[in-house]
């Protein structure tokens, strides 16, 4: 058989893990479980080369190179990243990645996979793999039943019928929404229930087969879109006209609620859809207490409760059973059978016009990242980090000057018919309106420290001349 392509889903905003997840930095991209993000997780678990061809990666058109660093960081190689022009839900996004994946293979076998899913017995997860491959190969659309945990309420249900496909697959009985406690107890009782991971196995082909006699308009829009696609660097961009014409729905209710080939493998993986705090509480290493830490985190007669800071000292006394979360310019708490509700709070801030629901202090871009030190009337100074070898877009301001202090490494600076080489402890000024550019030779970091003087200071106000890496505006 040849190898399974993975298809990792990497869109979401994970709104309710804010306020460490944002809009433009969402939680597939954070390392909440690990030292590594939820995303270099996903695609390590399929990184057999025996088993898998590098994975198609699907993502928001604004979080593309994000993802693409984050795949160098670890050196992981991809088959593709496809960028949807909005977000449409999972039946168009796995559909992008199957007609893609059969361009290379007309036979190919597609595991679709979530990015921000955790899976703690990864040598159960390929063996349930194998085995769902099996059923994939007679022309099966396979899903992962996780073995239940608990009554959970969280959770879509699927009832495991009586048909072996294989020693291990069998039919699916029927899916069911997401139960009321006393039904998911229920359930619990009579066996025979799994949770629906959102995890599926099957031919690229076989699915658009499915989805051309259940969902033939999303099928027709999809294939106008691949058809109209373009490549953009190392990404692939849908014809953006075609896929927005494309309904949303999501793979369980165009497809898998309707065809008579569901099956499913009961596996027990260790599997969680890492969802909110409380959530990350539960799957979390907890003290004597029944605590979990992240970070500089002080705790005096504190019980069950997350506490986590990515910069400052947290010190938390006398409560139980709360979610404490302190990011650069945020602090959330909570009681933490309320941390759901966090998204409450997000709608709030988008509502008002407020950053905090969309970036971080620190703000990443292809080249490295940018974050505020401070903002007052008329001046805003930044610390600006630029990755060995990277250049940032040649561009001018017409409303702002700046003046800028190498503090590590070496810069090639343009200024309008100048190439300036500013080292450390030097500095250069860009008055308003001239043409300029920054380009970092070496091969460490090069850090700067920006100070911004004018009557706006907006990060609208850049008219990019000329950029490697294609954006606009």
């Amino acid at each position: 058989m040849s190898r399974i392509v993975p298809a990792v889903m990497c869109g979401g905003v994970g709104s309710r893990l804010w306020p460490m997840s944002r809009a433009l930095y969402p939680k597939q991209l954070l390392p909440l479980t690990s030292e590594r993000t939820m995303l270099q997780e996903t695609v390590d678990r399929v990184s057999d080369g025996a088993r898998f061809t590098a994975p198609i990666l699907i993502c928001n058109d604004e979080h593309r190179f994000l993802i693409a660093a984050q795949m160098q960081e670890t050196q992981a190689s991809h088959s593709g990243i496809l960028l949807e022009p909005a977000g449409r839900n999972t039946a168009p996004a796995v559909a992008l990645a199957a007609l893609h994946a059969m361009k290379d293979d007309p036979d190919a076998m597609l595991l679709v996979l979530a990015a921000d899913h955790q899976i703690k017995k990864t040598d159960a997860f390929l063996a349930a793999v194998d085995e769902a491959a099996e059923a994939a190969k007679a022309g099966h659309l396979v899903t992962f039943g996780i073995q239940p945990g608990g009554p959970s309420t969280g959770y879509g249900y699927i009832k495991v019928g009586e048909q072996e496909i294989t020693a291990t697959v069998r039919n699916v009985a029927r899916f069911v929404e997401k139960p009321d406690a006393a039904t998911a107890t229920r359930f619990l009782a009579e066996g025979g229930y799994r949770w629906n991971s959102g995890m599926f196995l099957f031919s690229a082909g076989r699915y658009l087969e499915e989805l051309a006699h259940h969902a033939p308009d999303i099928l027709d829009s999809c294939r106008a879109a691949m058809a109209g696609a373009r490549e953009d660097l190392d990404f692939v961009r849908p014809e953006e006209s075609a896929f927005l014409a494309c309904r949303a729905d999501s793979i369980d209710y165009a497809v898998m609620e309707k065809s008579d080939r569901a099956a499913v493998v009961p596996c027990d993986l260790g599997w969680s859809d890492i969802g909110s705090w409380e959530q990350l509480w539960d799957v979390g290493e907890k003290d004597a207490l029944g605590n979990v830490v992240k970070g500089d985190v002080l705790l005096d007669d504190v019980r069950d409760a997350y506490v986590r800071t990515e910069d400052k000292l947290v010190a938390v006394i006398g409560l139980e059973d709360v979610v404490v979360v302190s990011t650069a310019d945020a602090v959330l708490v909570a009681a933490k059978d309320r941390a759901q509700d966090v998204k409450a709070i997000v709608d709030r801030l988008k509502a008002e016009g407020r950053a905090e629901h969309n970036t971080h202090v620190r703000v990443y871009r292809p080249w490295g990242f940018y974050e505020g030190i401070h903002l007052g009337d008329r001046h805003q100074v930044k610390h600006i980090s630029v990755n060995p070898g990277s250049v940032l877009s040649l561009q001018k301001h017409f409303h702002r000057a700046e003046h800028w202090v190498v503090v590590r490494g070496t810069a090639i600076v343009t200024r309008d018919d100048e190439e300036l080489m500013v080292t450390e402890n030097e500095s250069v000024y860009l008055p308003l309106g001239c043409v300029h550019r920054l380009r970092n030779p070496g091969k460490v970091p090069l850090s700067i420290v920006e100070v911004q003087t004018g009557a706006y200071l907006g990060e609208d106000d850049i008219v990019r001349l000329e950029d490697v890496y294609n954006r606009v505006g």
